[in-house]
């Protein structure tokens, strides 16, 4: 199995190299941000890249979204510190095959691993539950009419330009990520709303209350 390594910690990187060339793997590339991990399985054609979610420059969820819908052959398993429900329920809705937390031991992670290649999903008995229950929540009416659901974080961003907060640099600073992932959820609410620039978003949303525009 050819993989590429997303993780902006290089000694986390070094120690996961190390690991995977010992069982046999053979890591072709290594990232330290999501749009690295992008341009290297284009350029590379892995067969899964290993993804951490909290990155500079492009956040892993977003990487995964990018890989899904520009490389779909490429498999995306999440390897994260966090156990948050709402990433583990994003990363999956962005198209990654599988998601392991960073504290498992490396013979269940390994066996995860080596599943997917058999087209098994990446998950633990207990995120499978997890994602299971959730699932088997009914499903919520969406606010808009538009097919194209917007996402948790699209939503956030498409809330706080209706709020006035309109600026990339704005935005990357009261969401907590870069101008460039900022960008990259304006566009998907663009597209996804079939509109053309940021002031038609903000009356798009009011006129369809897809927002609460007395939300703070």
């Amino acid at each position: 199995m050819r993989l590429i390594i997303a993780d902006d910690h290089a000694l986390f990187r070094d120690s996961l190299r190390s690991l995977l060339t010992a069982r046999g793997f053979e890591v072709v590339g290594e990232a330290a941000d999501g749009r690295q991990a992008v341009e290297l399985a284009k350029r590379l054609s892995p067969d899964v890249v290993l993804m951490d979610l909290s990155m500079p420059e492009l956040d892993g969820l977003a990487a995964t979204r990018l890989l899904s819908a520009e490389c779909p052959q490429v498999k995306v398993v999440v390897l994260t510190a966090s156990s948050d429900d709402a990433d583990l329920f994003e990363a999956i809705k962005s198209g990654a095959e599988g998601y392991l937390l960073k504290n498992l031991e490396s013979d269940k992670f390994f066996a995860l691993l080596e599943g997917v290649a058999k087209g098994e999903p990446a998950l633990t008995p207990a995120l499978a539950r997890k994602l299971l229950k959730e699932l088997a929540q009914p499903s919520k009416s969406p606010k808009n009419e538009d097919p194209d659901a917007l996402t948790a974080r699209e939503t956030e961003v498409l809330e706080l330009m209706v709020q006035g907060v309109t600026s990339n640099r704005s935005l990357a600073r009261k969401l907590g990520v870069s101008e460039n992932t900022v960008k990259f959820h304006v566009r998907n609410i663009l597209d996804k709303l079939h509109v053309h620039n940021r002031a038609q978003v903000v009356s798009y949303a009011l006129r369809h209350g897809i927002v609460d525009p007395t939300q703070e």
